[in-house]
């Protein structure tokens, strides 16, 4: 299987038999590469030479292939699953309907590809719209704005599986909290299977971030935005981007900051405890959408890595349920291995088309 792996200045590849990767390449697009381009879907060509490139170069004949897996992108809300890529699909990606984003060209690279190479089987695997949340979950108090499931679903997923695994049990017969610790910070209740409700880390829910602000008093935010200081373009960024961290010390860099910390700097040790605590007060949030039957709690992302981040963590909510961490993310791996599942027949591919939430 070829897996593609789209991002805004890199392309990541891998081929795998079966579960077993044979080689991981990156691709990378400096930003001279990608100046003549007006949107992401004018990259297509561009990313998709390389690809076949990258594979001639390691001696991958496109016959030799099963199936060809993408990333998900910007989609209409949908459930979790492995989903064959369609021409509806493929259409909105194209069009960028439902907003822009590298990930875009992971099914239409998969597409491609896969019919080159003799019109095998294309697939995404749990994108970031994946949706299941319990109607109760949606409301806000205002109609105008329900609550919008937008998060780390693929390797919440795939780290969820594991876990699972671990424990001999079926991911599907499990409560489990996930947290998944990076750039943005989610939080999802996952009920047999279904992730019933998650934080979105994207639009400021929950806890901050290295680079996001995380939720904030409404109406400071309004005052904020009305104060005519910054521009509108200038406040999304102090929300992502340059929020979490970089607003209260600087950096992105969580070894940064526990070099600071490790030096007796009390500023940085009380953002980086206020960002254990907020994900401990998320997970107990998780739990209540679980009725308190939560039979671990799994921890992962590359903030994972540290052990005095989610040492911190595991102290507050451990008496919630037993805490494992599984650190870093492994996004081609998961793509391989849902795709994998319906090869097996372990599983059906869905059809996008036919997907409600």
């Amino acid at each position: 299987m070829l897996i593609i792996n789209p991002g805004s200045t890199s392309t990541k590849i891998a081929v795998y038999d079966d579960d077993k990767p044979l080689f991981t390449e990156v691709l990378r697009h400096s930003a001279e590469d990608l100046a003549g381009f007006r949107n992401v879907a004018d990259q297509f060509t561009f990313r998709r030479d390389l690809i076949v490139a990258a594979l001639e170069a390691h001696g991958v004949e496109l016959s030799s292939l099963a199936a060809v897996v993408g990333r998900g992108g910007l989609l209409r809300p949908i459930p979790g699953g492995t989903y064959r890529v369609s021409a509806a699909m493929l259409d909105e990606l194209s069009r960028a309907v439902h907003g822009e984003h590298a990930s875009n060209l992971g099914a239409l690279l998969a597409h491609e590809i896969a019919q080159s190479a003799g019109g095998v089987s294309a697939f995404i695997v749990d994108p970031v719209v994946v949706d299941e949340l319990e109607p109760e979950a949606r409301l806000t108090g205002l109609p105008e704005m329900p609550r919008r499931s937008v998060f780390h679903a693929l390797n919440q997923k795939a780290v969820a599986r594991r876990a699972a695994a671990d424990l001999g049990r079926r991911y599907e017969d499990l409560n489990l909290i996930v947290v998944h610790l990076g750039g943005g910070v989610t939080i999802g209740a996952h009920r047999h299977g279904r992730v019933v409700d998650v934080n979105n880390g994207l639009d400021g829910d929950g806890p901050m971030s290295p680079e996001r602000s995380g939720a904030l008093p409404t109406l400071g935010l309004i005052h904020l935005a009305f104060s005519w200081r910054h521009t509108l373009r200038e406040i999304g960024r102090m929300l992502v981007g340059e929020g979490g961290f970089v607003a209260h010390l600087g950096t992105n860099d969580a070894r940064q900051v526990e070099a600071r910390i490790a030096a007796g700097d009390e500023q940085a040790r009380l953002v980086y405890e206020s960002l254990a605590y907020q994900v401990a007060k998320e997970v107990g949030r998780a739990a209540v959408a679980l009725d308190g039957r939560v039979d671990r709690i799994v921890i992962t992302g590359g903030l994972a890595h540290s052990e005095l981040l989610t040492g911190w963590i595991a102290d507050q909510v451990n008496w919630i349920a037993p805490v494992v961490v599984y650190p870093g993310e492994d996004e081609m791996g998961a793509l391989a291995a849902g795709a994998l599942r319906v090869l097996r027949g372990e599983e059906p591919a869905l059809n996008y088309e036919e997907a409600r939430v």
